[in-house]
Formats: structure tokens, sequence, C-alpha cells
């Protein structure tokens, strides 16, 4: 029997189904599978036959996904990372820091987020396609997202132009991070506080007074 146009017009438009589809609730099982994965055993023993049994898949699921291991974990790492912190637009500086600041605090006081932290930056120093794919990605665009707090407070002539980025930036990741990763110490809203205000004070801007307790 002769199709008319419409009909394959109406075929055309139809989703391919079954297999064909990559549905998000099998790519959400497998990415959090993928993380406690992760977190349980580090990266050097991660597998995908491992993370498809967690999810409750088969492994041509993930394999129609990502080729390989690499691609799967830098793929989610990547777009995890970036969605797990975002960085606010306050209208002020120091607001900015501070919702910044709790944000990654968020981020971090998660366990699994802890531990694949500290797997993966002991990881990065001995296997060096993953170091160069982290610090060419993922590192960069949170960097570029945290320099546009500054951008920012530059254009709305809160901050001098002249202000070195890469330290504005190294302050609040690097004391979270050590405090709550490797120290394991308090990062309460008074921590937070005063952490804004060394920073408020690298970037040159004049405090009267050290915040104390809820304040900034």
């Amino acid at each position: 029997m002769k199709r008319n146009r419409s009909d394959v017009q109406n075929a055309a438009k139809r989703a391919p189904a079954g297999a064909a589809v990559m549905q998000p609730r099998v790519t959400e099982s497998i990415t959090r599978a993928l993380f406690v994965e992760w977190a349980r055993h580090g990266y050097g023993t991660l597998s995908m036959e491992a993370v498809a049994k967690r999810a409750g898949v088969g492994k041509a699921a993930l394999y129609r996904r990502w080729p390989s291991k690499f691609a799967m974990v830098t793929e989610r790492l990547e777009t995890v990372g970036l969605a797990i912190t975002q960085v606010a637009d306050t209208g002020s500086l120091r607001e900015d820091i501070l919702a910044n600041l709790r944000s990654m605090r968020s981020a971090l006081r998660h366990r699994i987020v802890r531990q694949i932290l500290a797997d993966l930056h002991a990881e990065m120093a001995r296997n060096s396609p993953l170091a160069e794919r982290v610090r060419s990605r993922l590192q960069i665009e949170r960097r570029l997202r945290g320099r546009s707090i500054y951008e920012r407070a530059i254009a709305r002539g809160e901050l001098s132009p002249d202000v070195d980025f890469e330290i504005l930036n190294d302050l609040g990741a690097a004391e979270l991070y050590w405090r709550q990763v490797v120290t394991g110490a308090k990062t309460d809203d008074r921590y937070l506080n005063a952490l804004t205000y060394l920073i408020l004070a690298e970037a040159g801007v004049s405090v009267e007074h050290r915040p104390v307790e809820g304040t900034v």
C-alpha cells in the first residue's frame, strides 16, 4: 500500500523507543551509583560492571552513554560538579562572597562529596589524563564562575580592576577544603563571616571592623 506524505512525516517525527532513548531517570540512577561506588572503593578499582549492578541496569545502558570509565567519570564529574555549587548574583560583593562560601560549604558537608574529592586529588597525582581533563575543564569553569563575582563588583565600582583574581579565588575554596575535607574542623557561620572579611581585605575593600557571629 502506498503511504501518503503525511504518514511519512509523522513517522519521521516519532521519537525512537526502547533502547534507543536515553532516559533521564536511568542516567540519574547510573550517576548516583557511580558516585556511591567511587566513594566506597576509589577511582582505581571503580568498574563499569559495579556501577551498572548498583544502578540496576545492564552494562549496555552505560556504554550507550559513555565509551569508557574515564569518559563516564569525567563527564558526570563536570556536569554534577558544576551543578552542586552555584555562584549567586546578589548585587553586593560581600553577599556574593558569603553566598558562594555557603554553597561550597553545603557541598563539602556531603560525605560522598568529601570522599570523592579526597580520592580524586590523590588519583590526579598518579593519573595524568585525569588530571589534565579535570584541570582543563572543571577547574577552569569553576574558577571563571568565581571570577565573575569580582568582575561584577568591578563593574559596580565596588572593587579596583587591578585585583588578583587568582588569589581571591584561592582564598575561599582552599580554606574551606582544608577545614572540611582535611582537618574536619567547623565551618559555621561565624567562620564564613570571618573568611569573607579576609577575602574583602585581600581585595582591598575597606572594612570598618571584623565581623562577628551572624554579621558581615
